[in-house]
Order: structure tokens, then C-alpha cells, then sequence
């Protein structure tokens, strides 16, 4: 087991695949404002530079996991204009944010959502010639078996790309990101989403999530080849590639 399987949103007992459903579901109506806020906008350009590095492949179907609000999925239509998307969680009230963005700009025909564990995905095998994940993999309640998933639904030759939230290892950064993710995030969250724990749960598993050398090793365990990864912005965020 990982560290970050261990952190749950608000019991040690009990599923965290449950309790993390129902803190996003909490703080669905503030997530995008938050998200935002809490990254002075920096997330942006590492979703388009992870999106940018899968236009060689030139993906057609792609699969985005953990898709929360959906800006993941609309962004990756706009630089990769895949013939269709689907885009999934386990969050309810994510999604329903996610599919009014979608019916505003037009996209219904090419972006759909579906609620799903990633843990046991309904897709069959060989679904899809992408998978994407941004800030998801932390949650899963068991890491492995997410990363088993996405191989099997990807086809053969098909990329996955995960974005994942790390904290800074050296000096200064890793002393003002203490700062930020155990005083200021856990204090702005919890008066904008309303959710006392939320805000302290997702620093807490982006310090244990494993990082670097140890994340491309746990992914080539998964089944996948040629994994490779890129830190961002002094270590804050980092991008892994890989193809089954």
C-alpha cells in the first residue's frame, strides 16, 4: 500500500473511494473558483503543456478520468480536436458543472460523461487510444489497480498521461509550499467550499503521493513502456508519459 491510499478525506475507517465521492460532491459548487485560486492560474499552462505533448500521436478517443468539472476534457478538445471524448468520475456533482460547460459550448456530440470507479472501469478492452488523468491518481484508493485499468482499456500503442500536483523538494520552494498547502489552502478552502477537511486532505496527499523515479517505476510495474516524466514549475506539478 502507498502512503497516499492510506489518507482518507474524513475517517481512517471505511472506502476512501467513497468518502472522496462525497467530499467532491461537497465542494462541486466552489471547485473551479478554488482550483483557480489556489494555482494563480499556473495549472493552466501545465494542462496545456501535457495536452501538447500527446498532438504527435494525434489521439481520436480518448478517455479522461477523474475529470472532476471537466476543464480537462475541454481543454484537450481544443488543442488535440479528438473525434469524441469521455470523461468520467466518480463525482456526481462534479460532472453536472462539467456537462453545463459542455452543453454551452456545443460539444454534447463529442464530449460525454459517465460515472465510473477507476478501479473497474465498463469499458472493454482496447477502448481507447488515450488516457488522461489530471490531479486524479492520489485519489485512487488503490493505485495499482487505477494503472491496470487504463492499460487494459487503452489499445495497443495507445498513450496515457497523467498530471499530478508534488511538492518542491529544495530550497526555498519546499519551505513556501509548506506554507501555502498547510496554512493558507486548508484556510481559504475551508471558508469558500464549506468542507472542513477537504482542504486538508489534498495537501496532505500530495505530500505523501510517490514522485519522480518512483511514480515512472510504479507505472512501468502497470504494464507500460517508453514512461517518461517532466517536473513543472520548480517541482509543483509534474507530467508522466507512457504507452502500452
Amino acid at each position: 500500500m502507498y502512503s497516499q491510499e492510506k489518507i482518507k478525506p474524513y475517517s481512517a475507517q471505511g472506502s476512501k473511494t467513497r468518502q472522496v465521492e462525497t467530499m467532491f460532491n461537497s465542494i462541486a459548487h466552489s471547485y473551479d473558483r478554488l482550483n483557480h485560486l489556489m494555482s494563480l492560474g499556473i495549472d493552466k499552462s501545465w494542462r496545456i503543456r501535457t495536452l501538447k505533448a500527446l498532438l504527435p500521436y494525434k489521439p481520436q478517443h480518448i478517455l479522461d478520468i477523474a475529470t472532476g468539472t471537466g476543464d480537462f476534457a475541454l481543454m484537450a478538445h481544443r488543442i488535440l480536436a479528438p473525434q469524441s471524448i469521455v470523461a468520467c468520475d466518480i463525482s456526481e456533482g462534479m460532472m453536472a458543472i462539467g456537462r453545463d460547460k459542455v452543453l454551452n459550448a456545443g460539444l454534447q456530440e463529442v464530449i460525454t460523461f459517465r460515472k465510473e470507479d477507476c478501479e473497474h472501469l465498463s469499458f472493454p478492452d482496447n477502448s481507447f487510444d488515450t488516457v488522461t488523468v489530471a490531479y486524479g491518481v492520489r485519489n485512487f484508493e488503490h493505485l495499482d489497480a487505477g494503472l491496470q485499468e487504463m492499460r487494459r482499456v487503452l489499445q495497443d500503442g495507445g498513450h496515457l498521461a497523467i498530471l499530478e500536483l508534488c511538492t518542491p523538494q529544495h530550497f526555498p520552494m519546499r519551505q513556501l509550499f509548506w506554507i501555502y498547502s498547510h496554512l493558507w489552502m486548508p484556510t481559504v478552502g475551508r471558508i469558500l467550499s464549506k468542507d472542513n477537511c477537504a482542504y486538508t486532505y489534498l495537501p496532505r496527499t500530495m505530500e505523501a503521493f510517490p514522485q519522480g523515479e518512483i511514480m515512472q517505476d510504479i507505472i512501468k510495474k502497470a504494464g507500460f513502456k517508453e514512461v517518461v516524466f517532466k517536473r513543472f514549475t520548480f517541482g509543483l506539478s509534474t507530467m508522466y508519459l507512457a504507452k502500452k
